[in-house]
């Protein structure tokens, strides 16, 4: 008689835990919870972390971000000294290109699912599950923002939904970086009579308005052919890290 209650019980669990991990619409509740359980968690930690470096490393702190502020300090006038060369061209060319793209800060919640590196929740202000969003680290790509369950989640660079377009070497042949769940990047789709070469730079394209033209993918390692198309394994500069923060391109224009 306990067997089979015991073997019933079993069997209910079963048929529970297979519903939800199959179907998006049970699940939507319990990620919910569980994204706002996380966040209450990662909002203490973070006012743990501030109190204890303000208290234990207070002076260390300043030091450094004095000698940071006056790097950036010298990069910003650099950049505006640019940007205002720029902008004068563009008007004395009566050119109607806009510049100055919308970037946002986003912070990381939790791994989609554990044992899977690749896609994370994200805390997103004003998320449109319509768009498709550049995921940025330090400067370089490091995959896009789509949506899931109409909530944000990052597939970065190394998952295989994770594509963009981007140019190869200082030729700028165009193909389409995708990931493979390994170490290593593909780009797919470069025209065989275009010239690449190992160590090429991988740069965004820009041409599928999802990121800048010209940021940093990572460098080729390996070219081959088939099919017409020209392939090269990409090692990129990005790859599966979980920072605390990722800035997305919320415009390109």
């Amino acid at each position: 008689m306990n067997k089979q209650r015991f073997s019933l019980t079993l069997f209910f669990v079963g048929c529970v835990g297979g519903a939800l991990y199959f179907s998006p619409i049970l699940q939507s509740p319990f990620i919910k919870l569980s994204q706002t359980v996380k966040l209450a968690y990662l909002n203490q930690l973070q006012k743990f972390d501030q109190t204890l470096t303000e208290h234990i490393a207070q002076k260390n702190t300043i030091i450094r971000l004095q000698r940071e502020n006056r790097y950036y300090e010298r990069e910003l006038l650099t950049m505006h000294q640019i940007a205002d060369e720029y902008t004068n061209i563009l008007r004395e060319q009566n050119s109607s290109i806009k510049i100055l793209p919308s970037i946002a800060l986003v912070r990381t919640i939790s791994y989609v699912r554990m044992g899977d590196p690749h896609k994370l929740w994200l805390e997103m202000d004003n998320f449109d599950p319509k768009h498709v969003y550049g995921l940025l680290y330090r400067g370089y790509a490091a995959g896009i923002v789509v949506a899931n369950n109409n909530r944000p989640v990052a597939l970065l660079n190394g998952d295989v939904k994770s594509t963009y377009a981007v140019s190869v070497g200082s030729s700028q042949a165009p193909g389409i970086v995708r990931g493979n769940n390994e170490r290593h990047l593909i780009v797919d789709f470069i025209p065989t009579w275009v010239p690449i070469a190992i160590g090429d730079e991988v740069t965004t394209s820009g041409l599928d308005q999802i990121f800048l033209s010209g940021l940093q993918v990572g460098k080729v390692i390996s070219i081959s052919r088939a099919s017409g198309y020209q392939s090269a394994v990409v090692k990129p500069y990005f790859y599966a890290k979980k920072p605390a923060y990722f800035h997305i391109i919320t415009k390109v224009r």
